[in-house]
This record gives structure tokens, sequence and C-alpha cells, in this order.
């Protein structure tokens, strides 16, 4: 079989066993290529150029994957909804760890691959849908320069998967740095070994981050290194208006990526109570809670790190906690910064947080479009229609206006500030639900269409106008779903 330019080094397999399954995916009758990610391809140094679209979805639907791939199911832990459970992957299957042409590791994995010891009498698959969304959506963030997984290709197997309804059955390949997730601690902690929880921590900081090594307290050093990461992905993703939908545990990943896209979508009108998940009845994971609900995944992978952290459990306890308590402060002075990027500010001034308070509370009781509110203040002029020619508006624009005369940096420096931090689109979530309905029915222009926008998501350009209006009340869509 071709090479394509893998260059495979599963070094996950040197793990203690009770962490993966090596298996191979399970076969499919009549696989076909929905999308490749050929830029991306490029990126990790793989061509395909050179074999026919069938042969490219055999690759793709893992029905021949090349040998040295050495393909597995990892097996972790999590709080799904706040009650813990034991996982792994249920549904899919790491095919290896390739090295990119600039040394990078990443995994390539299926989703939608068959069962594994892990599925939990599912059936281990997945639907077009689910799998088309999690391409759009992680590629669209990737645009969005936000730190997520990508997708680098979607082949349908050929098979019905049975839900709500029959659907065509799909897989999805995803691009990780890695797949080590709180959860995959938990599972290392409920071995009750130490040598376990120290054989997964000593790769970890390895891979991520390998400067850790060197640092005098290994283990508070990659806890430190985690929170920091989530409170900068945490500000990315308020930044964006992006609801993930099910931040369990297992769903984050300690590379400080945005790990998977299921019932997630972007916020149309501003609302901090936005959630799109049609099983998070109790609000859990609201776009508003998200910060929150970091700091709790994190202070559960602390819990894991303290037979690791200091002999003494009162002293682990202690230690952990303070880092823990660390991340609102962390994580405000993020978010903060980000703010100020988004209405064009430079330097720091003491009515900072509360012109932005101000603006956040406005737009929530006008039921403003998050997105547009921030393109419209991108111009030089002031923006135009009738919730902006509202006195309450015009207060807080003069005030605004008197703040950017106290910038450190020119009014083009600040439009250009603004301009890198409000996208001017956004995969929003009626014009995914558009391209998903098209897609399951044989039509992949509307898809074509949507991933070229959301390439340049920072750049106006005139034929943009559909691709920013928010959706009519007839075409909203309140709930997603996670396809499972």
């Amino acid at each position: 079989m071709t090479n394509f330019g893998f260059k495979f080094d599963n070094t996950y397999l040197h793990l203690p066993k009770v962490f993966y399954t090596k298996l191979p995916p399970t076969p499919v009758p009549k696989p076909k290529l929905v999308v490749l990610n050929t830029p991306l391809a490029t990126d990790l140094g793989l061509n395909f150029s050179d074999i026919s679209s069938g042969q490219q979805a055999a690759l793709f639907a893992g029905s021949q994957i090349p040998e040295e791939a050495e393909s597995f199911a990892q097996a972790y832990a999590g709080h799904q909804f706040g009650h813990f459970t034991m996982l792994g992957d249920g549904r899919a299957i790491v095919w290896g760890e390739h090295i990119t042409p600039r040394g990078k590791r990443v995994d390539l994995q299926f989703k939608g691959s068959g069962p594994t010891p892990y599925s939990r009498g599912g059936d281990g698959r997945a639907a077009i849908g689910p799998m088309l969304r999690e391409y759009i959506i992680s590629e669209a963030m990737h645009a969005l320069n936000i730190p997520t997984t990508r997708s680098l290709a979607v082949v349908t197997n050929g098979e019905q998967v049975y839900r709500e309804t029959p659907l065509p059955g799909a897989i999805l390949t995803r691009v990780a740095s890695s797949h080590i997730r709180v959860g995959t601690f938990q599972f290392a902690a409920l071995q009750q070994d130490r040598e376990a929880i120290k054989s997964l921590f000593d790769y970890t900081i390895k891979r991520h981050p390998p400067h850790i090594v060197e640092k005098p307290h290994k283990p508070l050093s990659l806890l430190k290194s985690v929170i920091e990461k989530q409170a900068e992905l945490m500000t990315h993703w308020m930044r964006v208006g992006f609801v993930h939908g099910v931040m369990n545990t297992d769903n984050m990943a300690l590379s400080g990526e945005t790990i998977d896209y299921g019932p997630c979508a972007f916020m149309d009108t501003y609302d901090p109570d936005t959630v799109f998940s049609s099983i998070d009845h109790m609000r859990r994971y609201a776009y508003a809670n998200q910060p929150a609900i970091a700091q709790w995944n994190l202070a559960r992978f602390a819990e894991t790190l303290l037979p690791l952290l200091d002999d003494d459990l009162d002293k682990a306890t202690e230690v952990a906690e303070e880092a823990i308590n660390g991340f609102g402060v962390v994580y405000k002075e993020k978010s903060l910064s980000m703010l100020r990027g988004k209405i064009g500010l430079f330097g720091e001034q003491s009515e900072d947080e509360s012109l932005i308070t101000d603006l956040l509370t406005w737009m929530h009781q006008q039921n403003a479009d998050y997105t547009n509110t921030f393109m419209d203040l991108t111009n030089e002029l002031p923006p135009k229609g009738e919730c902006y020619e509202r006195d309450d508006f015009k207060e807080w624009y003069a005030r605004w206006q008197v703040r950017l005369t106290k910038n450190t940096e020119p009014l083009e420096s600040s439009l250009s500030l603004m301009r890198s931090n409000n996208p001017v689109v956004i995969p929003r979530n009626h014009r995914v639900e558009q391209v998903l309905d098209a897609a399951t029915n044989g039509d992949l222009q509307p898809l074509e269409d949507l991933l070229a926008v959301l390439q340049e998501p920072y750049n106006y350009r005139r034929d943009l106008k559909s691709y920013q209006l928010p959706p009519k009340p007839e075409e909203k869509v309140c709930q997603t779903f996670c396809g499972t």
C-alpha cells in the first residue's frame, strides 16, 4: 500500500495496557468520500492526489489503513453532566501518531469507526450530519484562531445508522495534538495504582508541554500549565460566542484544544443563558457558565494529581486548591484583555470593565446579535440601525469615544485590533443545519460554499451578506444533538 507521507511513531502504546485496547476499525461495505481537507493534508505532509476518490474513501473509512498505524481505542472515565462514569472510545479508534514535517506529533483518529470494548452497547457508528457538523465547526474554529482539533476527511460508510430515524452512516478523521483528557487521568486514578498515574503523567509531560520535564515540581507545573491553557481557551470561546454544549471532563483535552464537537453552536442573539444541547435541561453548560465549568473540571484533574503533588495528602490538597483558585484570576485577566480588544481599547483605564459590562447588558436587553453588534462598532462612523438610535446606546457610544481618546495607540490601530478580534462571519446554526440537511440528501454544494466562506472569517466581502444575517424566526435552530 502507498505510504502517502505517513510517518508513524505510536508512543501511546508504551503505556500500561489498561489505558487502551488494540483493534482495527470495523470494515464498511461501500465507503464514499464526502470531503477531504487537502490544505490540512499538505500541512501534515500527506498527499493523496495519486489515488482515486474510491481509494481515498477506503483509506478514510479504515478499510485500508497503513500497517504502521497500529490502531487502538483509548480507555478513560469522566463526569458527564456532573455524574461520574466509566467511558472510553465507544465509537472512535486512533489509527496512529503521525509526525508532521515540522516535527509535531499528532493523533489521527477515526470517529464512527465501529464498536469497541468501551461502546457500552452502542453501535459505534455515526451519522453524516454530526460528522459534518464537527468538520465544519472545527475548521471554522481553526480559521478563527482558536485552539482546536482539526478534521481531515469525512466519508459515508454505505450503511444506515439508526437514531430517531435511519440516517446515512459516516466516519470522520480527526487530527489532534493528543487525546489525553482530564478523563484519562480520572481513569488512571481509579486504578488506585500510583505507578499507573505516574506513567500517564510522565508520558503527558513529554508530550504536553515538554518543557515541564525540566521543572523542579513537575506535577504542579503541569497543573498550572493546563489551567493557563484552559483559561485561554475559554476566553476564545467567549470572544466568538461559542457554546460547546457538553463540557464533560472527558471532553477537556490537556493540550488546550477544543475537542468533541457534539451539540455545539454559536450564539446569534446575545444571552448569557444560551444553551443548544437537547439534553442540557438544567443549563449546566450554558454560554456564561463555561469558565466556571472549566474550573470545576480542572479541580477534578487536580484531584487525580494529589498523590504526585505531595506525599502528605493535606499538603497536596492545599497546593492543588491554591492552583485551582488561581484559575479565576487568570481567566478574568485574559477575559478583560479580550473584551478590551473587541472594542479597541489599548492600555488599562478604571472605567474599562464597566464600559464593557454596560455594552453587554444593553445587548442582552435589546436582544442584539452578538457577532454583528461588535462588527458594527468596527467602523469609524456610528453604526446605523433602529436599536442604535436609542438614547441608552448613544450615551454608551459617547463614553466609548471618550475612552478611545485615552488609548496609547491611534484610532486606526484600535480599528485593526477590533477587526482581529471580531469575526465578520461565524458558522451560524441555521446555516449549518441547512448545509447538513442538504448533504444528508446528497447535495454537497452548500457545504462547499459554507466552508469556503468560513476560511477567512475576519475578511469583509460584499458576497458575505447572506452568511452574516441572523436567522429569521422560522429559521431558528434552538436545539442541537450529539448524534450518539
